[in-house]
């Protein structure tokens, strides 16, 4: 397999002062003035601004509230007003990168998920004089796009160590499963997967994530016209716990496993319900994103040398799930 390895950098780890946060942007309030009573002690004593971040979110999609809570933990230490946003059409995320731009934001996080629509407004950005990174979406646009930086994982190598995987596990046939047609991540995830997979062969099923109950049905049915599928790979939480349902629907033996994590998942993993998943870190990729553009204001850095930061990818599975469970449980895994 051929890794990235001159364009890519690990991520180092980094000290989150963990912060409960309400409401749908973050305030950290600064420390008062004339000696107030200390309960905003740790927020960065810099000048108010405000960032906003824009993704491909899908409503009721669990993982976006893992980022949201990293970003929400970095906008509190550094006194930042964090608007949180997503919408998952290109053309809303595009409505909704200019709308920051006309309100001059401080700085805009996005993701690139399809980077061909993004890539103008990340540059009108730019040419407004307000800096962008990429995160979660763009490994391979990011760049081109004109963003200061990326977080999160190559998605194809992420896929590629998917297919090692369920080689090591005597797997024949996988169906991978992707929600949102398209979307470059999730494809260059089915393609990894494929190319990693030399012990069997793959199939992509299209769904619409959007519809659970169609997911459901749409798995059910391919199990059923074809039983010599043995292993569902999803490409997202939600639909691995969907994917047990549609396996025990269709009465057959294939068994889960998926990329990204949530709460529930972890339950599943430990009950042996689902076998293993990718973890890409969202927490991390959220908070690293608002630092970043929060350290390029106050003090002109970047974060990875010209080179993505990768969050992933991890796996988790009966060896080290209930330790990542404790987590999970606080909304940061």
């Amino acid at each position: 397999m051929r890794i990235r390895s001159r364009r890519t950098t690990v991520a180092a780890f980094v000290a989150v002062a963990a912060m409960t946060m309400a409401g749908c942007s973050s305030s950290g309030g600064r420390p008062d003035d004339e000696g107030g009573d200390g309960a905003a002690a740790g927020v960065a004593d810099t000048p108010r601004m405000t960032i906003a971040m824009v993704t491909h979110a899908a409503p009721g999609d669990t993982f976006w509230d893992i980022v949201r809570s990293g970003a929400e933990a970095a906008a509190a230490k550094d006194n930042v007003d964090l608007n949180f946003q997503g919408a998952p059409e290109a053309a809303d995320q595009v409505n909704l990168v200019q709308s920051a731009i006309d309100s001059d934001v401080d700085g805009i996080a996005v993701t690139l998920a399809k980077a061909d629509a993004l890539a103008p407004a990340v540059q009108a950005a730019g040419e407004a004089g307000i800096p962008v990174v990429a995160f979660n979406g763009g490994f391979d646009e990011w760049q081109a796009s004109g963003a200061l930086g990326y977080f999160g994982q190559d998605e194809r190598l992420a896929g590629v160590a998917a297919g090692e995987r369920l080689t090591t596990d005597g797997a024949k046939k996988a169906l991978c499963v992707i929600q949102e047609q398209g979307h470059v991540g999730l494809e260059a995830r089915c393609a990894g997967v494929a190319e990693g997979f030399a012990g069997g062969s793959t199939e992509n099923l299209y769904v619409t994530g959007t519809d659970m109950p169609s997911v459901q049905q749409s798995i059910t049915s391919k199990l059923q016209q074809d039983p010599t599928i043995d292993r569902v790979v999803t490409l997202g939480a939600p639909f691995a716990l969907t994917a047990v349902k549609s396996v025990a629907d269709a009465g057959s033996s294939a068994q889960v496993a998926t990329f990204d994590t949530n709460k529930e998942l972890m339950g599943a993993i430990q009950d042996g319900d689902v076998q293993w998943a990718i973890d890409q870190q969202p927490y991390l990729q959220g908070y690293l994103a608002v630092d970043s553009l929060w350290l390029y204001k106050t003090n002109g850095n970047t974060i990875g040398g010209g080179q993505a930061t990768l969050t992933g990818p991890a796996f988790i599975d009966s060896s080290n799930v209930d330790r990542v469970a404790d987590f999970a449980a606080n909304g940061t895994r």
